[in-house]
């Protein structure tokens, strides 16, 4: 476990941060340094909070996987999202299928949260309005849970939307086959 991190255990899983997403803080750091103090306190957190979307992502995925009785070894945050390492895959397609879509499930509970807080408040924009880095910081978060959810559910071995569509060929078919076609 070179290059990481343990933030802390919790749920009794062990939630380590690689190295390299120190280089998104920078990033973020650097690219609003023109804009001041201000600007790059936001662009931090907003990338703090959205990795905390991950972490929770990430557990959904594990929380699910310990219903079946799979552990899971830790989660991993890297630049690039998060995994969450099982000891082993899942007995069944239906629980292949059920822990691959409640990481997603997690994004699309928080973005449902977030609008209905934004609603109630009635502070809700236009989305026209918004960008990465200009907008109400919780619409800017909600959008970006939903960009989650889209993104991880392409059908793309082995991110979530991979492992979906291998379930439900595998319900149907060998599941070397499944795989196959799923990462083809």
């Amino acid at each position: 476990m070179t290059w990481q991190w343990k933030l802390g255990r919790f749920a009794g899983i062990d939630v380590y941060i690689h190295a390299t997403f120190l280089l998104i803080i920078a990033f973020v750091a650097w690219s609003h340094w023109a804009q001041g103090a201000a600007r790059v306190v936001d662009g931090i957190l907003f990338v703090l909070a959205i990795f905390a979307c991950v972490v929770a992502h990430e557990y959904g995925h594990a929380l699910t996987a310990r219903k079946f009785g799979i552990k899971t070894r830790d989660i991993t945050l890297y630049p690039i999202g998060g995994v969450a390492r099982l000891e082993r895959m899942p007995d069944s397609p239906i629980q292949e299928l059920w822990v691959a879509l409640a990481g997603p499930a997690v994004n699309v509970v928080i973005a449902a949260g977030l609008f209905a807080w934004l609603l109630f408040a009635n502070t809700l924009r236009p989305l026209g309005e918004l960008t990465v880095t200009a907008g109400p910081f919780l619409e800017r978060l909600l959008v970006t849970n939903l960009f989650l959810v889209g993104f991880n559910l392409i059908p793309a071995f082995p991110m979530d939307g991979g492992r979906v569509l291998r379930a439900l060929l595998a319900m149907r078919l060998e599941y070397t086959r499944a795989t196959s076609i799923a990462a083809g």
